[in-house]
This record gives structure tokens, sequence and C-alpha cells, in this order.
């Protein structure tokens, strides 16, 4: 276009937008086009689940109700969908007594149980104090018996765990309820003791950040490894990574703990992105959240579903404990992920596009059929709103993701 027709174009949208500016209209998003496959016979981590804790008594928040379990741990419309609860090894009877009772709850519900002690007895550490300090070496026996002791608590009064963990982030000295231990330590305590824990299965380091080099110090020792069923770690540092020696050696690896205090809608995306990431580039085999009710958890301080919860429900709620993550192709748009589950015989498609756009995505399968699915969608103004099923044509679906969304397809 020569410079003397440029000017004349120019003048001619600046025009048309004046003509239209006190016009009620609603701008016109674009639709960008994308296309993925899903490698159904590419199998990847079996999903045990996603969760959250109840440890503890946050600042102006009360007890768990009936209903608000129903809320955190049921899959219905207007549920979240959980089925793993986090407790803690309390060194007092009357917060075991709550966490018994919170386990029989979620366990009433469908969850399994993990606990995870904030520190060993203070008569077993260094400093003879719950805060900080360290394991004494020659309680190291005593404190697995106190493990396994506490598992047989849960299974003889109605709630047994899934598993018990050896030590909440052991990576990190600070000035409340804690025990620090190095990975020398934890690798020495799982191979010398780890094997009297027989009441439940055995977790380890939880670390607060995903410290591979302490992780790698376990795992170089097979004794150490041949009695730890579970690898934990939190994700506060060290970021989402894979080790691909966990699943070498045949272990499952857990995020058993993360939380963001903000509880806008993008915080909401962002924590969809990060349940992606951490399923689909570290191969986690389950996703806990920190607090089950509090103002930035799946459930407000309320008792009502927030919006954080309603999108870690597009992941818990439809991907079912024992579901496998199946191959994904790389999407042709960037902005949208894409990740792909089987339920059984039944498929699942997690999409969360974080683009300004709206994207025509089209879905293609490689090694299974595609039926019908059901898309379920959330916005900024929409929770997880079931639409209208969408059929599948040449073994290919295609359905428009709204921008800055999440939406869960289920096969019908």
């Amino acid at each position: 276009m020569t410079i003397n027709k440029i000017f004349p174009f120019l003048f001619l949208v600046l025009l048309s937008c004046k003509k239209g500016e006190n016009k009620n209209t609603t701008p016109v998003i674009a639709t960008l086009d994308a296309a993925a496959t899903v490698l159904a016979n590419e199998n990847k981590q079996v999903i045990q689940g996603f969760g959250c804790a109840t440890v503890f008594t946050p600042p102006n928040t009360s007890a768990l109700t009936s209903e608000e379990f129903d809320r955190l741990f049921g899959s219905a419309n207007g549920q979240v969908g959980l089925n793993i609860l986090r407790i803690r090894i309390a060194s007092d009877d009357a917060w075991r007594a709550t966490e018994l009772n919170y386990a029989k709850a979620a366990i009433q519900r469908g969850a399994i149980i993990l606990a995870s002690p904030w520190s060993p007895p203070s008569r077993m550490k260094t400093n003879n104090s719950i805060i900080s300090g360290k394991l004494i070496p020659d309680s190291a026996a005593a404190y697995a018996k106190y493990l396994n002791d506490f598992a047989l608590y849960m299974a003889n009064n109605g709630a047994p765990l899934h598993a018990v963990s050896v030590q909440n982030e052991p990576d990190w000295d600070t000035n409340y309820e804690s025990c620090v231990w190095t990975g020398t330590e934890m690798r020495d305590f799982l191979k010398n003791h780890g094997a009297a824990v027989t009441a439940t299965k055995l977790m380890a380091p939880e670390l607060v950040n995903n410290n591979q080099t302490y992780i790698n110090t376990i795992l170089a020792d097979d004794a150490a490894v041949a009695n730890l069923d579970i690898f934990g770690t939190h994700i506060y540092g060290g970021g989402i990574i894979d080790n691909p020696q966990i699943r070498s050696k045949g272990k499952e690896i857990w995020m058993t703990e993360h939380l963001d205090t903000l509880s806008t809608y993008p915080s909401g995306i962002t924590t969809a992105v990060e349940i992606h990431d951490c399923l689909t580039k570290a191969n986690f085999n389950a996703y806990i959240w920190w607090y089950g009710k509090r103002f930035y958890g799946p459930i407000g301080q309320d008792g009502l579903v927030t919006r954080r919860g309603y999108i870690i429900s597009h992941f818990a709620r439809f991907i079912k404990p024992g579901a496998v993550r199946v191959g994904m192709s790389a999407n042709s748009r960037l902005d949208v992920l894409l990740s792909a589950y089987k339920n059984g015989l039944k498929k699942v498609i997690v999409a969360i596009n974080v683009g300004s756009y709206n994207v025509k995505q089209k879905i293609t399968f490689d090694g299974a059929t595609a039926a019908s699915f059901v898309p379920y969608v959330t916005t900024s103004t929409k929770n997880v709103e079931q639409g209208t099923a969408v059929a599948s044509a040449n073994n290919s679906f295609e359905f428009t993701l709204p921008p800055n969304s999440v939406v869960t397809f289920v096969e019908q």
C-alpha cells in the first residue's frame, strides 16, 4: 500500500471508530484455530488423586462441617471432588481426636488419608522441643515405632491410613513445629528403620523445596528405596521437575502441599496451569492443596466453593483415582494446554486456554475411537457449567474454548 493510500485508509478507520464510539457494542474476540492429537496407547502415570489438608486451625476459620466435607469430597455439581485428605500426626490427644474425626468424614466420602508429622515427640529430639532441632540418632528406632503406632491407632479407630510420612518439610528450619533432617539422615533412617513401619505405606521426604539432590541421595541407596513406598515433595522451591529415577524404581511421587494466597480468578487459572504442569511435566501421581477451608482454598471461610475450588474440580471431579494419563501431541497453539486421561474405558481431556482469544480446538484420537464428549466450562463468569455434548466425526471433535478458561471434556 503506497503512502498516499495509507492516510485515506487511516482516516476511514478513525472515522468509523468515531461514529461507533457512543454505541453499546460488544467487542468482537477473534477466534483462532488449534489442533492436537490424543495418543491413547501411550500410557503415562496412574493418578491417585487430588486433595487438601486440615492440619492446625487457620486464623478466623471454623471447624469443618458435614456440608463442607460434602463440598470438598463430593463429585456432584457444585462440589470439588477431592479424594485425599492430609492430616497431621499431632502430639496432643485433642488434635488427634479432631484429625481422627476429619479422617472418618473424608473416608465416608471415598477419600484416602495421608498423615504427616511436623515433629517427632520432644523427648526424641536434640533440643527437647517440637520446634526446630533434630531427631536424636538413638531415638530413630523409637520414632519408627511411633509412626507405626499412629497408623495402628487410626486403623483401630475406623480411619486407616493410606500412607504415613516421615517428616513434613525436613529441609526447612523454622520457628514453628518442625524438625530438620539432611538427605543423608533421611536416607539412613529409611534404610535402617523404614521396615518397622508395617501398618501402612511409608512416604518421604516431603521437602519444602523440590530439591533433587536431596531426593537423589535417597534414590542412590537401594536399601532405603526398598523401605519407601511413595516419594513426596512440596513445590515452594526447586521447580516442577520430573525425576525418571523414581519411576524406574517403581515408586510413586506425590505433590503433597502448595498454596497461593491470592484468590482472584487469574490466580485460579495459574493453579490450573500448575496442576497441569505437575501432572504432565513432573509426572506426579497426586496433587494436594494446602488448607481445604481457607479464603484461598477450595472452599472459603464461608464454607462455599471458591473460584479456585471450581478450577481444581476440573481435574478432581472427573479424573478419578486409578485413571491413567495418556500421551498428547504438541498443540498447534502454545497458549492452550491439553492433557488426557483414561478413566477405565472413558476418556477425559482438560483444556486450559491462557490466551485472550477464542480458540477453535480440534482434538483427534490416535489409538482409540472417540464418542461424544460433554464439556464443562469455567470462565470469569461461569463455574464448571455443563454444555451440550459434542459429537465426534472421523475420530475427532472440535470445540471453541473461551479466552482465559478451563474446559473439561468427559466422554459419554
